[in-house]
């Protein structure tokens, strides 16, 4: 991510590529600072490249997941970029308890790099679980290299420390995977039901159409105690 003025769209995808193919001399060689706007125009690029590639993809679900998409082309870049924010304050932390000598801004363009894996883990997010974990990992090692070529941290520590974090991070990532498809399974069932039920109480009375709903309501109660 070199320091220039201006925005260059090929020169962030030169970048995005460096980081991808030859991610040990691109932090070797990244500059430490030079001001957040190249940086988060990075991100947002980045973060776009993937919200395009997932909205395309959520077409082939139709109804909810098409809306869904649409939504996501707002919704990802403005998430991506609240989330490098975020995750540089934390990385700056971890980094400076592993005895880095380098500032906020630093830490920002480490993590704001490692955002180009953004679009290929939007496609490898379509293979459950495999997906996530893949994207965890390759996030992980991109900070073992961070630490080391931009920190000049031991690779034995930032191996250590981020194969935890790392490990931490796949286990909650398909703990709410899990609950995420279990959600929309339930959505799918919950519409399908209602439809049925909506449909025959058409031709029901008033109070058959109350008795209906009724049971209808306690099946969904009991599901969800089940669940």
């Amino acid at each position: 991510m070199e320091n220039t003025s201006g925005f260059d769209l090929s020169k962030v995808i030169n970048d995005a590529l460096a980081v991808i193919r030859q991610p040990v001399e691109y932090y070797r060689s990244m500059p430490k600072s030079g001001g957040f706007a190249e940086p988060l125009i990075f991100v947002v690029v980045m973060a776009v490249a993937a919200a395009i590639i997932f909205s395309v993809f959520s077409l082939f679900g139709g109804g909810r997941f098409a809306a869904a998409g649409i939504a996501s082309l707002i919704f990802i870049p403005v998430m991506m970029l609240i989330w490098s924010f975020i995750s540089a304050g934390i990385m700056f932390i971890i980094w400076k308890l592993m005895g880095s000598t380098e500032n906020y801004e630093t830490a920002y363009r480490c993590v704001a790099s490692a955002t180009a894996i953004f679009p290929i883990t939007a496609v490898l997010s379509l293979i459950p679980y495999i997906g996530s974990i893949i994207g965890v990992v390759w996030g992980m090692y991109l900070m073992v290299i961070a630490s080391v070529e931009v920190h000049g941290r031991e690779r034995q520590t930032a191996l250590i420390v981020f194969g935890i974090l790392g490990f931490i991070a796949v286990i909650m990532n398909i703990g709410s995977e899990k609950a995420a498809r279990q959600m929309e399974k339930h959505m799918g069932q919950f519409e399908e039901q209602m439809g049925k039920t909506m449909e025959e109480m058409g031709d029901m009375s008033p109070e058959e159409a109350g008795r209906a709903f009724g049971e209808f309501m306690k099946g969904l109660e009991k599901a969800a105690k089940e669940e």
